[in-house]
């Protein structure tokens, strides 16, 4: 049978549900070509931001690769405009040609809106809406003086600042309402989120007109207010909002409005061309989430093979995580007569709900910071549930109406098209579907459906929903394995390394069933890892068996060259080793020379083929490897304390250089960030990092558990003690433990949540004799593996071979 031949325009999240859709319906039914602007297809947006931040790369948001379209039967012609439709004679031309078909599908998506303020076409304008984009604010991140002024407080323009800032760009976000997110939080919550932003060093100006973009010799140089005041910016990201894009639509003849105009089987005004997703309009409403897109795209499909199915608008609620705060929304929120105001506010955990109720009925809710029960509070505006009896208890959630109620009661109570996956817009109904069709583990039921696929934080909800469709048959799932090489966890090869006392990768290999002779690049490194965190005196560590950073002592950046970092104990330097850097600067040709935020000086762009004579140069200058590029011991960032402090209350810095000193060289499940603040003003950051000391008058306080990226986490108190000494050995202590407990590639603060605080300071802090066992054994194994790697290739200098290519995928 011929096939029919289907043209989709737009590789975008929309087509590519589409596409899934279709060949699940119709499998090898179309020949289909598929055009993309973009020289790339189908990846998820909405994670642009961790790739901006630097916590994802590219390749980690790609939803279809070549392969899948190869299986799929999907002609490709990516990085190719399309030119024209041709309603008549059913062609689409692009740049290179056109190609008739039998069915068009237009899914051009949206395109960004630019203010046409005087001097908006000057060089470093730009949106902030694909990849380009994103690697334009990722080039200019790689200047330590760049200044970006963003201007838009929505969801784009936030994240945007934070990802910037989160590479220590100096941001200001210009908004022209009065509090960020106008359209999705009240006043209070918008007030609540600039303030965690300004935490973060994000400069926020709200009630800020932009008047006009200055420019010199072509290129932008600020951003100028309409008060006056001058913002300088190396680039300006404008992210203002959306319009669809239907310049192909309207040129062809096809109806269109705002968007393209679309019925209900998303057919548009000629009956052999569909559109989908941002592009469209339907029944005068235009979309911009992913959760009416995705119901589109399900349509559509349905519609190609002759399916009955109609796409009907949703009331929908918002569930963001924007730079690490939870918000929540949903309904009319706006003031007005005879509504009534429920709010709750803890200000010492930043939460903040507010619900907002007419005739007994909730019409409105804005959440900041808790939004655990949104999905309840979500169905109670939804279906108008008259809530006049339990009024006095509803802002605290379902688990106070009444003492009887299960905790699974409120998502046994969800309605079917209630959203559980933002990212992917997949609704209960859908994981029941998939479960009644088979499904019985979680990954069966994200392969199925692609809930909690994306960012994840919907997996324990995903998990609840099969909990109450299975019930009794409801397993919680194992813990992942290492690899593909093997079934069992990281937990379970820890403990059989130990109990088994396996002291070589062949052992491991050999004794545990690896499917693979030599293990692979997921499980080489962490094997590594285990073996000489448990063995130090019996296992060499196997260079072969790293991540090429930590192989060629230096963070590889994205042209190939590399960041060399000496380490500055303390961050405490001195004019001879400034003056070796400066000197080291020069003789490289290093481009960049960076002041970092763990209080050290980064030589950036340092070539492959001179890493060995620079370390050599800066070794005979007394400096070290500074490990910027390790899973181990980064930094110890302190403040000046009481030496030079009129606050201090103890010597942080000299604190902060034994600590340092201690623990340099020790390997560690991922890396480790310490600071010492010599007083409770915090001025080293202490209560964001993996083990931070804050100094006071009667001794020092040692918390862990502590974070600062994407995840944003404040330690957690360990221990009081009064000397120096019991500071150190509590830290000592909880590193050794760490090292010896922690899954390969888990951060301290993932860890202490797996295994508990209580736990922690059971074996650190209540057990003396534990906590000198642990002190004991990690200076052991400082004894073979504290060494300085630059001194050990500093002979390399002058007879210098090329370092080994390096077949391990890079740590980001």
């Amino acid at each position: 049978m011929t096939k029919q031949k289907l043209v989709v325009i737009g590789a975008g999240m929309a087509s590519g549900r589409m596409l899934e859709t279709l060949s699940d319906l119709a499998p090898g039914a179309w020949d289909v070509t598929l055009f993309n602007a973009e020289p790339r297809g189908n990846y998820n947006r909405i994670m642009l931001s961790p790739v901006l931040s630097g916590e994802k790369s590219y390749s980690e948001i790609v939803t279809h690769d070549a392969e899948w379209y190869e299986a799929h039967g999907v002609t490709c012609r990516f990085g190719e405009k399309v030119t024209a439709i041709d309603l008549a004679g059913k062609t689409v031309t692009g740049e290179n040609g056109a190609v008739a078909y039998d069915k068009l599908v237009i899914a051009s998506g949206s395109t960004p809106f630019i203010v046409p303020m005087p001097g908006h076409d000057l060089e470093g304008v730009i949106a902030y809406r694909d990849l380009e984009d994103t690697n334009r604010m990722i080039d200019v991140a790689g200047n330590p003086d760049a200044k970006v002024v963003v201007i838009g407080g929505g969801l784009l323009g936030l994240e945007a600042a934070a990802g910037l800032r989160l590479r220590g760009v100096d941001v200001t976000v210009v908004h022209l309402n009065s509090h960020l997110m106008e359209r999705q939080l009240d006043e209070a919550a918008g007030y609540l989120l600039r303030r965690a932003l300004i935490d973060k060093g994000i400069t926020v100006r709200c009630s800020a007109n932009s008047k006009e973009i200055l420019g010199k010799d072509g290129k932008v140089r600020a951003l100028l207010l309409d008060d006056g005041t001058e913002l300088p910016c190396d680039l300006l990201v404008m992210a203002v909002g959306i319009r669809p894009n239907v310049a192909l639509a309207r040129d062809s003849g096809l109806a269109v409005g705002r968007g393209i105009h679309v019925d209900d089987q998303m057919l548009t005004s000629d009956a052999d061309v569909l559109a989908v997703g941002e592009c469209v309009e339907h029944d005068g409403a235009v979309f911009g989430l992913v959760a009416p897109l995705y119901d589109q795209a399900a349509v559509a499909a349905k519609t190609l093979t002759g399916q009955s199915a109609c796409f009907v608008q949703k009331e929908l609620s918002t569930k963001l995580k924007v730079t690490g705060c939870d918000l929540f929304s949903a309904g009319d929120f706006a003031e007005g007569d005879g509504r009534e105001d429920i709010v709750f506010r803890d200000p010492a955990r930043g939460v903040y709900k507010r619900l907002v109720i007419e005739n007994d009925v909730v019409i409105g809710a804005v959440f900041y910071g808790d939004t655990t029960d949104s999905s309840w509070f979500f169905g109670l505006i939804r279906d108008k549930t008259d809530i006049s009896q339990m009024r006095d208890t509803l802002i605290f959630g379902p688990n106070m109406q009444g003492a009887s109620v299960d905790p699974m009661q409120a998502v046994a109570a969800l309605p079917a098209d209630a959203e559980i996956c933002g990212c992917n817009g997949v609704c209960k109904g859908r994981i029941v579907e998939a479960i009644e069709a088979g499904a019985t583990t979680l990954s069966e039921v994200r392969a199925q459906t692609k809930a909690s696929g994306s960012c994840g934080t919907c997996t324990g909800l995903v998990e609840q929903v099969m909990a109450v469709s299975l019930g009794d048959a409801f397993k919680m799932p194992a813990t992942a394995a290492v690899c593909g090489c093997t079934d069992l966890s990281h937990e379970d090869v820890r403990r059989l390394i130990k109990s088994q006392e396996l002291k070589s990768q062949d052992a491991v290999w050999q004794e545990l069933g690896w499917s693979t002779p030599n293990g692979c690049h997921v499980c080489r490194p962490a094997i590594n890892y285990y073996l000489l965190a448990d063995w130090p005196l019996e296992y060499r560590d196997d260079p072969q068996s790293r991540f090429v950073n930590e192989r060629n002592h230096a963070n590889i950046q994205k042209d190939g060259t590399y960041s060399v970092v000496p380490r500055m104990w303390g961050g405490i330097t001195t004019a001879d080793e400034l003056r070796a850097i400066a000197d080291a600067a020069d003789k490289y040709n290093v481009p960049t020379v960076k002041v970092t935020g763990g209080q050290r000086i980064d030589l950036l762009g340092v070539r492959k083929e001179d890493l060995p004579a620079i370390w050599y140069d800066l070794n005979k200058a007394g400096m070290v490897s500074g490990h910027a590029y390790s899973k181990g011991l980064r930094t110890v960032k302190t403040c000046v304390g009481k030496d030079h402090c009129r606050f201090g209350t103890q010597d942080s810095t000299g604190l902060g250089i034994k600590l340092e000193k201690l623990l340099w060289g020790s390997w560690t499940p991922h890396k480790v960030k310490l600071g010492v603040s010599g007083c409770p003003r915090n001025c080293a950051e202490a209560t964001c990092k993996d083990v931070g000391i804050v100094c006071v008058d009667s001794g020092y306080e040692v918390s862990v558990g502590g974070a600062a990226g994407m995840d944003v986490r404040e330690t957690e108190l360990l221990g009081k003690v009064a000397t120096e000494a019991e500071a150190i050995a509590l830290t000592t202590a909880f590193i050794q433990l760490y090292r010896e407990n922690a899954k390969y590639l888990d951060r301290g603060y993932k860890w202490v949540a797996k295994v508990g605080l209580d736990w922690v300071k059971s074996q650190v802090v209540d057990d003396l004799e534990n906590r000198a066992a642990l002190i004991a054994r990690f200076d052991l194994s400082q004894t073979v593996y504290r060494k300085d790697p630059w001194a050990e290739h500093a002979a390399q200098a002058e007879t210098y071979q090329p370092l080994a290519d390096l077949t391990l995928e890079a740590a980001q």
